[in-house]
């Protein structure tokens, strides 16, 4: 039997990557990428020759079920996200349940992932939190908001720059111009920023200022 380890890697700046993760990779006989390409540059960074396949949402599906007989055969396979933890917001979810039902081994290492520090940095209440990933694209987003517009925990979210200004505005309309708001985008790279204020304060700045990079976003809970 084999094994499947989830490898977190960094979500910009090269030196968060750990030792752990390097010699998991090194030692695999095989890497899952989301994007070869991308992770490409990651891996000759580390000298890290393991052979690459993609593995991503357009054919996680497919390609499911010949994973797991590989590592029913004794392969040990580590998938790894373009940025950060793999199945937070990225594919993985479907393998790690197929390899469980099958009894294969998982082993999920600690590691970067966007949401925590922004969290940590928006100055709001973390002791309690919920995570919503990307808000519905049109089926379901109205539904969405006005739901969570009574959650009393921080909320966070992941969204991109074309977006931010629609997503903002929405949050202005359904949970108020006043709730506090915190964006924080390219984190851990050269021109990291976090915003603080009301929606509508956030709003303004980023109305004024196009955002470019990874976006995550905080809001208050209801009070």
């Amino acid at each position: 039997m084999g094994k499947l380890y989830l490898v977190p890697t960094p979500i910009g700046n090269l030196e968060d990557m750990t030792f752990r993760a390097v010699r998991v990779l090194k030692e695999a006989d095989g890497i899952l990428a989301e994007d070869t390409r991308t992770s490409g540059k990651l891996m000759q960074h580390y000298g890290i020759g393991t052979k690459m396949q993609s593995h991503h949402m357009h054919n996680e599906h497919k390609t499911v079920d010949a994973l797991v007989q590989r590592m029913e055969n004794g392969e040990t396979l580590a998938l790894i996200s373009d940025a950060g933890t793999p199945a937070i917001s990225d594919p993985g979810f479907l393998l790690v349940r197929a390899s469980i039902a099958k009894g294969i081994p998982v082993d999920c290492l600690p590691g970067p992932t966007a949401f925590v520090p922004a969290l940590v940095n928006s100055g709001l209440p973390n002791d309690k939190f919920v995570f919503e990933g990307f808000l519905p694209v049109k089926k379901g987003r109205q539904t969405r908001l006005k739901l969570l517009a009574d959650e009393d925990r921080t909320i966070i979210f992941y969204e991109s720059p074309h977006k931010l200004i629609k997503t903002l505005t929405q949050f202005v309309e359904y949970f108020g111009a006043d709730r506090p708001t915190s964006v924080s985008r390219e984190l851990t790279k050269l021109y990291e920023e976090t915003i603080r204020g009301t929606a509508q304060e956030v709003l303004r700045h980023f109305t004024e200022r196009p955002p470019k990079g990874e976006i995550v976003i905080a809001v208050a809970g209801k009070r």
